[in-house]
């Protein structure tokens, strides 16, 4: 059988350029790093209602990935929802994944009153309001952003430098920061359907304000095969961590 080929998938605010570091430390693997329609440096136009669900950017993804070898999906924030959506839809296609949370094993949890001041950002993006606000101002951009990256990435500095940089210019392009609030419009909560008997990884972030580590409490009614790994970082796992992301992906390649 072919070597898998390894497709790693970004998350919001972020560009593919968010593996870098993982791609360095997988010299022998085929990578796939692609940029999700809708988002930074993928904006081309806005994305009709529905086009920005999960499952309708794991189809999308699906037809463009050659079926010539089998899959390793790496995904973290939204692009680990997006990657979970393309394991229900062609499990066939896939040899492993290596996701962080969420997963629908959250539940309605994340809706919870005492949370409010950890999820707010998912009303106010659907408000209307945060584009008007922010978008096409790369100071606004900015601003929140930095904001957004400070919060969920305690203690690790992902808004300084160039690549920060890069995603600023990349979501202040007049349209874009509306652009990417598709995805919360079209994804409501973190319910969903369907097992995923993939053999996974989950690297579960312990410095996460989004994503406390008892919350993995029900990975195992929604994953058949999974391992559960800690791992001492914030919300942007690739970012922080690259070597735990690769080390990870490498298991999944040798099996």
């Amino acid at each position: 059988m072919d070597q898998p080929t390894v497709v790693l998938l970004h998350g919001w605010p972020g560009l593919p350029s968010d593996y870098d570091d993982v791609v360095t430390r997988l010299p022998h693997a085929r990578c796939v790093v692609p940029a999700l329609a809708g988002f930074g440096a993928a904006f081309d136009g806005p994305l009709l209602l529905g086009e920005a669900s999960a499952d309708r950017h794991g189809a999308r993804l699906l037809s463009t990935i050659p079926t010539s070898s089998p899959l390793v999906v790496v995904g973290y924030d939204i692009g680990s929802r997006i990657a979970q959506a393309m394991l229900r839809i062609a499990p066939d296609r896939f040899a492993g994944a290596v996701l962080t949370p969420g997963y629908p094993g959250i539940g309605a949890r994340a809706g919870a009153p005492e949370l409010a001041d950890r999820f707010w950002y998912q009303h106010f993006h659907r408000s209307g309001l945060a584009s008007r606000l922010i978008d096409g101002s790369s100071d606004a951009v900015r601003t929140y952003l930095e904001g957004i990256v400070e919060s969920w990435a305690p203690g690790a500095d992902l808004v300084h430098g160039e690549r920060f940089d890069r995603v600023v210019r990349a979501y202040s392009r007049p349209g874009a920061f509306e652009a990417s609030l598709a995805w919360y419009r079209d994804n409501v909560g973190y319910t969903g359907t369907g097992v995923i008997h993939t053999a996974t990884t989950m690297l579960w972030p312990e410095r996460d304000p989004l994503f406390p580590p008892r919350w993995a409490d029900e990975l195992s009614s929604w994953f058949t095969d999974v391992a559960l790994r800690p791992v001492d970082t914030g919300h942007f796992v690739p970012l922080e961590d690259p070597v735990s992301v690769a080390e990870a992906v490498s298991r999944h390649l040798d099996h």
